[in-house]
């Protein structure tokens, strides 16, 4: 004879807690539950809501800087710790814990203009207006309390004097080599006074540079004259350069750099210049600091910003990084302070139980199936903006619309074919050079 028996696990059924209520099994049946749609779209809502009421993406400011903070740099080795450089040529080295100086690096007479770390984590390269590009030794602090560190002065290892002031700075990753930009792009190696290669492409002044991780040979770079260059450091000119129409049209491009005459996406809701971009370690997102006081973070493929951060006393931000664990985004102002926000606005600080967080990512995912029904979108891309930026906002689109109104008039007066239609994509690029 056959008995069939009920089997259930003691653990699924045991109470984490003795304030937890007593588990119950539940049928699952669609059968059963004819109102799941209905409650679930409920819960979609109050998710949606309880996230804006517990939105506090700002943690805290770091002062100690005396001029607007130019750049920043974080160390692949210490999650922690991450540098800043300001105009007034002082650079710091901060413990994001405790929020407060670990370092000191005296030196600079005029502004830093670029930091950068080496992939070990035990060099960092700074470079500024004083023609000078410096290599410290980076301290360790990680079994030391900030309070015995604090205020320490580092002496640089070397210091190598060239000719024309330095705009940016960026690490080969995996490499001995770092490059700088300014007047030409020059390429350093760390046992060096001098460079060991020079680019040059144009007589504009170079603002930025940046290494791909992927691909250590190759690196790009930014100018003055609106365009964007390719490098490789296996050839001995320039690959390829991109020139647009404006450096500052308040829009950030994303370019696939096989494919350089269309713009893969266009993310745009700043309304003054983008001053900064930094890549969430995941690649998934990326945050912006603007010269319209705010910061903002976008998904890599998003054409609007999903979070917009500010405060009332935070002025044009300058630079922008994500901590190297993607949890929090550092900025640096011209009211010379560093502030840490949350990453993710409404994310709760600490340990979540196992239950807390399988109950987070249910709501997460009811939000994300319910988000295209109105009451829920509405919600869920609501967001306060100061009102100089809602009214510069509010301008920009009108500007827009009457740009677009003149188009459309001009191409039904013209004749048929003589103004081809444009991608909005390809409208900002000029033309690409090889």
């Amino acid at each position: 004879m056959k008995v069939k028996i009920i089997s259930r696990s003691t653990d699924d059924f045991t109470r984490e807690r003795s304030q937890d209520l007593q588990k119950v099994f539940r049928n699952y049946d669609p059968n059963l539950r004819s109102q799941e749609r209905g409650v679930e779209y409920t819960r979609a809502l109050n998710a949606a809501k309880l996230e804006k009421i517990f939105a506090r993406p700002f943690v805290g400011a770091m002062d100690g800087h005396i001029d607007a903070v130019s750049c920043m740099a974080k160390n692949p080795n210490h999650l922690k710790g991450i540098f800043s450089g300001s105009m007034d040529g002082d650079i710091r080295l901060w413990d994001l814990a405790n929020r407060r100086t670990v370092c000191q690096f005296p030196g600079h007479q005029g502004a830093v203009r670029g930091l950068t770390v080496s992939t070990d984590g035990q060099t960092l390269v700074s470079c500024g207006t004083d023609c000078t590009v410096r290599l410290w030794n980076v301290p360790d602090y990680r079994n030391k309390s900030s309070s015995d560190s604090a205020g320490n002065a580092a002496v640089p290892i070397a210091v190598y004097v060239w000719k024309h002031a330095f705009w940016g700075v960026d690490h080969q990753w995996g490499g001995n080599l770092f490059a700088t930009g300014g007047a030409q792009v020059d390429i350093w190696d760390h046992d060096r006074s001098e460079p060991v290669n020079t680019f040059k492409w144009g007589n504009d002044t170079v603002m930025a540079v940046r290494f791909n991780p992927g691909e250590p040979d190759l690196f790009a770079t930014s100018s003055s004259d609106r365009s964007i260059i390719l490098f490789d450091l296996r050839m001995s000119s320039p690959a390829r350069k991109l020139i647009m129409k404006a450096n500052e049209d308040t829009n950030c491009y994303s370019y696939d750099a096989r494919k350089l005459d269309e713009a893969k996406c266009v993310h745009s809701d700043h309304v003054s210049a983008v001053m900064d971009v930094d890549y969430s370690p995941t690649g998934r997102e990326f945050v912006t600091g603007s010269y319209d006081r705010t910061v903002r973070i976008f998904n890599y493929n998003g054409d609007h910003s999903k979070e917009i951060y500010h405060t009332k006393r935070m002025q044009r931000v300058f630079c922008v990084k994500y901590s190297c664990d993607g949890t929090y985004v550092i900025s640096g102002s011209d009211d010379t302070n560093l502030r840490l926000w949350k990453a993710k606005a409404s994310e709760q600080l600490g340990v979540l139980l196992p239950r807390e967080r399988r109950k987070q990512e249910y709501l997460d995912a009811v939000k994300d199936r319910y988000k295209h029904l109105p009451e829920v979108k509405r919600i869920v891309r609501h967001r306060h903006l100061p009102k100089p930026i809602y009214k510069a906002a509010t301008l920009r689109r009108t500007m827009i619309e009457a740009e677009r109104r003149k188009d459309q008039r001009r191409r039904a007066h013209s004749a048929p074919g003589s103004m081809p239609v444009k991608p909005f994509r390809k409208r900002r690029i000029i033309k690409e050079e090889e």
